[in-house]
């Protein structure tokens, strides 16, 4: 079994990531008016970028507030992985489940937890709407149903995601490490990875 297989698939609420972001806000500050959220849009990494880990990425933003930012690196694959790996390294029933799904490194924080970018039509609990077209679910119930053919029509499957803390984000992309661009479902899922950043970078909009 690979080592994509063996990770867990953990359920985690983004708003609970958020929400620890939160937690290291300073108090006592004058109220400011917030920058206009990013979720549901993509970040861009701008040419000159020199993390190693953001270099010519694109992420679909899923949470955007003065507490912190959250988004799913859409173009980093990692491997091919059978469905009924995933689902055993879960401890859910894989008996006669086949067929695969490509595995995407998500980000750097926490590799170990997996999330499910997928089309809106599907929805369950644990599902976050990101935009209308967009949804996000973190669950071993999406996993089942991917694999039960009762899934969403569209899905990429991420582990790890990329954070940032209070105005963290907002401070990078004026400072020109990003640029922001509109969330196109079609280049979320099926356009080639190798080519995805020239598609976005193409399409930018705005920095901040």
């Amino acid at each position: 079994m690979s080592a994509i297989a063996r990770l867990a698939f953990v359920v985690v609420a983004v708003g609970v990531q958020t929400g620890f972001l939160g937690a290291a806000l300073p108090t006592g500050q004058e109220e400011r008016q917030p920058p206009p959220s990013l979720a549901g849009e993509f970040l861009v990494a701008a040419p000159e970028m020199g993390d190693p880990h953001f270099e010519r990425t694109v992420i679909l933003v899923v949470e955007h507030d003065p507490a912190g930012a959250i988004g799913i690196v859409l173009n980093r694959p990692v491997a091919e992985e059978p469905l009924a790996n995933l689902l055993e390294a879960v401890g859910a029933t894989n008996v006669g489940v086949t067929g695969s799904v490509r595995v995407f490194a998500g980000g750097p924080v926490k590799p170990e937890v997996g999330f499910v970018v997928h089309s809106a039509e599907y929805r369950k609990p644990a599902t976050i709407a990101v935009t209308d077209r967009l949804s996000l679910t973190s669950s071993v119930e999406v996993l089942e149903d991917i694999a039960n053919k009762s899934g969403p029509a569209k899905s990429l499957v991420a582990f790890g995601y990329a954070g940032w803390g209070p105005d963290q984000l907002d401070r990078e992309i004026e400072a020109g490490a990003w640029a922001t661009a509109e969330a196109d479902p079609a280049l979320v899922f099926d356009a080639d990875r190798s080519t995805l950043w020239d598609d976005a970078w193409k399409r930018r909009t705005r920095r901040l």
